[in-house]
């Protein structure tokens, strides 16, 4: 009983501490957006609203992408908007998603402004109200993408080849307890509890995952020879290396 409590509290403190938009940099936008018959300037209109709050919006198309987007997928956050209009309304569905399709943030908006290119887009006006202004963390490190890409393996296959049995680690100056939330992430947290010191999440890079840390920076962690290693930004713009030790 206790240990299932344990893991309800770890589940809804990795909801907390979820990747948030503003953590990104740089935003893909496809070509289209397959729910809608025509344009209606929406692509146009998301991309200048994007670019106001501070993102670089991509195109879908990779090969022109800046290096350290193009050298880790895991960087970049992938927008889509959905139709979602009614008798009465012209209503979108703004979607936000991280390279392995999970949900940062959706956001919806309406207008009974009745014209389609007009409503359309002054419900995106309103979806857009939600998106916060860009405030990216560190970037992951470059990534074997291209393999992945062409020819993807499951994130969850990863995860489980590379998780160490141990479920205990120590730097030497705290104890800490890896609870597994899924096969795609995990939590370190103090010994006899469980709210979390770090939130674990996998990227598409082997054995490498993004960290919310508990004072809510984001950074890049990896196994190493059993041990968990988290790089730990420093004031001064710096990381320095955190070893914890299987016990």
């Amino acid at each position: 009983m206790k240990k299932l409590s344990m893991l309800m509290l770890a589940v809804c403190s990795t909801i907390a501490f979820a990747q948030k938009i503003s953590d990104y940099k740089y935003i893909a936008v496809p070509e289209k957006f397959e729910t809608f018959g025509e344009d209606y300037g929406l692509k146009g209109f998301l991309t200048k609203a994007l670019a106001g709050k501070k993102y670089i919006v991509l195109p879908i198309i990779k090969d022109n992408w800046p290096s350290e987007a193009k050298g880790n997928f895991c960087n970049v956050v992938t927008a889509d908007l959905l139709n979602d209009k009614n008798l009465f309304k012209n209503k979108v569905i703004l979607q936000f998603k991280d390279c392995n399709n999970n949900m940062i943030l959706e956001s919806k908006g309406g207008s009974r402004i009745k014209e389609f290119e007009e409503g359309l887009q002054d419900a995106l006006r309103e979806a857009l109200i939600k998106v916060p202004v860009s405030n990216p963390v560190a970037l992951l490190p470059a990534s074997n993408n291209t393999a992945q890409h062409t020819s993807p393996e499951p994130v969850a296959s990863v995860a489980s080849t590379v998780t160490p049995e141990a479920n205990n680690y120590s730097n030497g100056k705290m104890d800490l307890q890896k609870i597994q939330i899924d096969s795609n992430q995990f939590i370190l947290a103090k010994s006899g509890s469980s709210v979390p010191f770090a939130v674990f999440k996998a990227t598409s890079k082997n054995s490498v995952f993004l960290v919310k840390l508990a004072d809510g920076n984001t950074t890049v962690g990896y196994f190493e020879n059993g041990n968990i290693v988290i790089d730990i930004p420093q004031t001064d713009g710096r990381y320095s290396k955190e070893v914890f030790t299987a016990k």
